[in-house]
């Protein structure tokens, strides 16, 4: 299969950001490992926050010789009102280093789910019994040999009474062919739902060149009965040393280059679209007669519409560049706003966040950008838009190193305009590790009020 992309342009555009030290690269990441990450993000199936949030969990990989060396999920208070505003409030070690990436909660938000990328452990702590110390509920480590062969939970999506994880590999070859692992809320697993294939395309329609069995992220939208999912590499290349994988020609053929159009219901694969470059996040818009998404290429710095026509048929279509694709600033994250507005898209080489006007969605154009740090990954909206929050790690091997390589949550407010910073968490400093996923939490969503005062978020 033909790469989509040039390895020698990447490697220009990238090299320059890397130290040379005999034959190893301090190497930045190109791509991210979750990305899921905010309120207007969240699944359709769950309540809302759309007042202000009391906590965000942050999912975080430990580091060696930083703290404990461990994975753990960081609680951070980010209600202005409450007297540890700013601060890492609790902090829960799980063991060991599992690369630690993206996480998701369930429908009726008593549980986050929380993946390793390397060791396909599946963490659920419990966020409702103490929403500002949460606990570990649970721990599964049968994930891989249940599913079937499914290596590398990525995305943990909630469905109403089940949490959807797509994978990011298998255990046979350590590749990019991978599937979708259906469970209980409780936990238990339910079936497995492998991607389509050239070999097996298990009814769907191949509406272009590929058909790579790749997977990443995973949104729905019911009332069209359709969910997507999107592609990007297998366990051989993320947990591979980011320079060593640059030089590898073969290794950079192995990306996912479609999106999956799925039946919600039966869990069948409907239709594979062509997006080549690795499309990451997706995120449907919320409007009642929008039916459309976006996704981005991180190799090809493209923005990406995926939408129905006229005729009820599921098309990919880019419509925008983002910075100069020549420079290959790596889009990673992104965020729609709840009024389908705008889109906070984030670019990991050069540590901007950018901001699109989507109106028109088939002409979104750039309105803004801020440097946030030397590398940012994710990015985790407010509903009402007024706050937008920051973290910086992608994956273990190929975040930045050397001055380059800051690892922080950043909060900022948002008037419409510009971002301001209100305060940032060096979590380096704080001996926490590096900062990755992010996930809302609010007394409102359990009936309680915030102890330290009368103001408690709204949920909806």
């Amino acid at each position: 299969m033909k790469n989509p992309f040039k390895l020698d342009q990447l490697w220009r555009r990238c090299a320059p950001a890397f130290a040379l030290a005999g034959a190893t690269f301090a190497a930045g990441a190109i791509l991210p490992a979750n990305a899921l990450a905010d309120e207007t993000c969240m699944s359709p199936y769950m309540a809302k926050i759309v007042g202000q949030e009391d906590f965000v969990y942050v999912w975080t990989l430990g580091v060696e010789g930083v703290g404990d060396g461990q994975d753990k999920l960081v609680t951070i208070d980010v209600n202005p009102n409450s007297e540890t505003y700013g601060q890492v409030i609790h902090s829960l070690s799980v063991g060991g280093r599992n690369e630690a990436h993206h996480s998701g909660l369930t429908d009726d938000r008593h549980y986050l789910w929380a993946g390793g990328l390397d060791t396909n452990k599946v963490f659920i702590f419990d966020v409702h019994s103490d929403p500002a110390q949460p606990t570990l509920h649970k721990v599964i480590t049968d994930f891989t040999a249940k599913s079937g062969g499914v290596v590398g939970p990525h995305t943990t999506y909630a469905l109403p009474g089940r949490m959807m994880i797509t994978g990011l590999s298998n255990n046979k070859d350590n590749g990019g062919r991978t599937a979708m692992v259906e469970y209980t809320n409780d936990g238990e697993y339910i079936e497995t739902y492998w991607m389509p294939t050239d070999d097996d395309l298990r009814g769907a329609e191949k509406a272009g060149q590929f058909a790579d069995g790749y997977g990443y992220d995973l949104r729905v939208l019911p009332r069209r009965n359709v969910m997507l999912t999107s592609s990007f590499t297998g366990w051989s290349n993320y947990m591979m040393d980011f320079g060593k994988m640059l030089q590898d020609e073969e290794a950079m053929k192995r990306f996912g280059n479609t999106v999956v159009v799925w039946d919600l219901h039966t869990r069948k694969p409907i239709k594979v679209l062509d997006v080549p470059g690795a499309p990451l996040e997706v995120r449907f818009a919320w409007g009642s007669d929008h039916n459309y998404a976006f996704t981005t290429t991180a190799l090809t710095s493209k923005l990406w519409l995926i939408y129905e026509d006229e005729q009820g048929e599921w098309q990919a279509k880019a419509v925008a560049d983002i910075g100069d694709p020549s420079q290959i600033p790596l889009p990673v994250d992104i965020s729609i706003s709840s009024n389908d507005k705008h889109l906070w898209v984030n670019t990991f080489m050069d540590g901007k966040t950018r901001l699109f006007d989507i109106s028109d969605p088939f002409n979104p154009k750039q309105i803004y950008e801020k440097q946030i740090g030397s590398q940012v990954n994710m990015a985790s909206s407010a509903w009402s838009g007024e706050r937008v929050y920051y973290t910086s790690s992608l994956l273990a091997n190929w975040d930045k190193k050397g001055e380059d390589d800051e690892q922080y949550f950043k909060a900022y407010t948002f008037d419409g305009e510009k971002l301001t910073e209100q305060f940032a968490i060096d979590f380096y400093e704080q001996k926490l590790g590096r900062a990755h996923q992010m996930r809302f939490g609010a007394y409102a969503l359990y009936g309680m009020k915030r102890p330290e005062t009368r103001y408690a978020a709204t949920v909806d």
